[in-house]
């Protein structure tokens, strides 16, 4: 097991509706001074990053978003330590525009800047904003040139290059950003192109909540890849956190969230999800195999069973760290007060585990 301490990011609350599709109540606001404070908390808890979400259209309970890129600076410009990773949407975005904008970020924050490349799974959001839909492997091959074309603009001069998507002659950007060799890039997806993108380009990889076993088999063939590639990619897991004093109060609140499910919107959600997932040629890309339950938590988030009592929810991280997983990726009902609670009552008790096994 590595000796690194496993990190832990949080969701930002960009988009409006939390992260379930549910009628409960959700004390979570997406507006930016809910969201300021939550990244002074989180950061007060222990929290490394926090991810912000990239929408464009409303939808699924979503009605209202702040674009990823503006807001991960504000919630930056709010904090000292953490580091803030903006989704990203080829297409949308060109990468000449972004390996501007997060240089200038990198600068103005002191080299706290991430970005993530989200490949896209949502056509009826390209399709509202006049973008062209590609393939499903098309849209990661597109995805491993907005990478490859991002770490050559940060890392040469008179950088050029002939893609199928992209072309470049003699650019140089300055200033570069301050991280070396440059910010973090980041990804998602569980299909096999997203895995084998992940392991020729990505430095993290992001997948869907799962089970110990499914998430063991996911890390071993993106490591495997990786090697055989000269590369390394370390692994995050997207996790729905319900910590709660007794397992009874937590499986009580995962019991109320999937009761008052929205179903036309679960549905509705499900419906372009699944598509996305099944449109990859193994069948196999993200909520392919996702049940009613599993979708009502965007993310597969209730598989990963991060559910119940501080000392269950540390266990069970510590254990996946076991299997390889470096960061939690974690979505809470009521941000504010439980990013506090975890900081608090759980996140103590992982380093308490994981100091005892390093001197095991």
């Amino acid at each position: 097991m590595s000796q690194t301490p496993i990190k832990f990011a949080y969701w930002v609350p960009n988009v409006s509706g939390g992260l379930v599709v549910s009628r409960i109540e959700q004390r979570t606001g997406w507006d930016i001074d809910y969201n300021r404070q939550l990244a002074r908390i989180a950061e007060q808890a222990g929290f490394d990053y926090a991810l912000s979400q990239i929408r464009f259209t409303a939808g699924y309970g979503a009605e209202y978003q702040h674009e990823s890129v503006a807001i991960s600076h504000a919630l930056l410009a709010a904090t000292e330590k953490l580091r803030v990773i903006a989704a990203i949407l080829p297409g949308p975005w060109h990468p000449a525009v972004l390996a501007k904008q997060i240089a200038t970020i990198d600068h103005l924050t002191g080299g706290r800047i991430a970005v993530n490349i989200v490949s896209g799974w949502f056509r009826g959001e390209f399709h509202a904003i006049g973008e062209p839909w590609l393939e499903h492997d098309e849209r990661y091959r597109r995805s491993e040139e907005f990478i490859e074309v991002l770490k050559g603009i940060w890392t040469q001069d008179a950088f050029s290059y002939r893609g199928d998507f992209y072309r470049f002659h003699d650019y140089s950007l300055k200033p570069r950003p301050l991280q070396q060799p440059h910010p973090e890039i980041f990804q998602g997806g569980s299909s096999r192109a997203a895995r084998d993108m992940a392991a020729r380009v990505s430095d993290w990889y992001f997948t869907n909540g799962n089970t110990p076993e499914g998430i063991e088999a996911q890390v071993d063939d993106i490591r495997a890849k990786a090697a055989a590639n000269g590369h390394s990619v370390k692994i995050g897991v997207n996790a729905f956190i319900i910590a709660r004093d007794t397992e009874a109060e937590a499986r009580a609140v995962l019991d109320e969230i999937i009761a008052k499910a929205d179903p036309e919107a679960v549905r509705a959600f499900g419906h372009e999800v699944k598509n996305a997932g099944a449109a990859s040629p193994e069948g196999e890309g993200n909520w392919a195999k996702s049940s009613f339950e599993d979708l009502v938590q965007y993310n597969d988030g209730f598989k990963t069973n991060l559910i119940g009592t501080p000392q269950q929810i540390a266990e069970r991280i510590v254990a996946l760290k076991a299997l390889g997983v470096d960061l939690i990726l974690s979505g809470f009902l009521h941000f504010q007060e439980e990013v506090a609670y975890f900081g608090e009552k759980v996140l103590p008790l992982v380093r308490e585990l994981e100091a005892r096994r390093a001197a095991a």
